[in-house]
């Protein structure tokens, strides 16, 4: 059993990637194995709508790469470069043969995925913002199925560093002249009522 201090560790490195070893992959069965972990969350209702397409393959992550947006924060950076790209995909889909709302399986659902990932030293990056009708046309996915996240996923590139949320409560994410990447977080005083 893992103990306290080793899963805040994990969660602590569980980080937003966004510059990734494109050159390094990942295989099949390790995406088979993260999306497996889905299967033991929480569901409301224990309906289980949320279904996955895996995207592995050169062609299909280049084909899904330009259909992100990356970073809101960073104004000036267009996304990571060729090189610092994603090795992998994972798109979360909705049934909505089954229902409408997922109420918060998706949440419960990625963080279980990207904890997992971490786990084996690969870095995710949770992405909302996408063309979710290209999404769906590129991978040729069924009409029922409506993409709701793109999980991003490769080995880090990158360093992430979280520190105080400032005095004047600035939590904008940012990058210093190093490269490192900059995260601030509030403390536990801070939102504790």
């Amino acid at each position: 059993m893992m103990d306290f201090t080793q899963y805040k560790a994990l969660l602590a490195a569980d980080r937003s990637v966004r510059r990734f070893c494109q050159a390094k992959t990942i295989d099949h069965s390790i995406l088979r194995e993260l999306v497996g972990l889905a299967t033991l969350c929480a569901s409301g209702r224990n309906l289980q709508p949320l279904k996955y397409r895996l995207v592995s393959t050169p062609e299909e992550c280049e084909a899904v790469f330009p259909l992100l947006a990356w970073a809101g924060y960073l104004t000036d950076w267009p996304g990571p470069e060729e090189g610092e790209r994603p090795a992998a995909y994972l798109v979360q889909c909705l049934d909505t043969d089954m229902t409408t709302n997922c109420l918060c399986d998706d949440g419960i659902q990625l963080q279980a995925i990207t904890l997992g990932a971490r786990s084996l030293g690969i870095g995710a990056c949770i992405i909302k913002a996408f063309n979710a009708a290209k999404i769906s046309e590129t991978l040729d996915l069924p009409a029922n199925l409506k993409p709701l996240y793109v999980l991003a996923l490769g080995f880090p590139a990158e360093t992430i560093k979280l520190e105080p949320l400032s005095q004047e409560g600035d939590y904008k994410y940012y990058r210093s002249a190093d490269g490192v990447h900059h995260v601030p977080k509030r403390s536990v005083d801070d939102i504790i009522i």
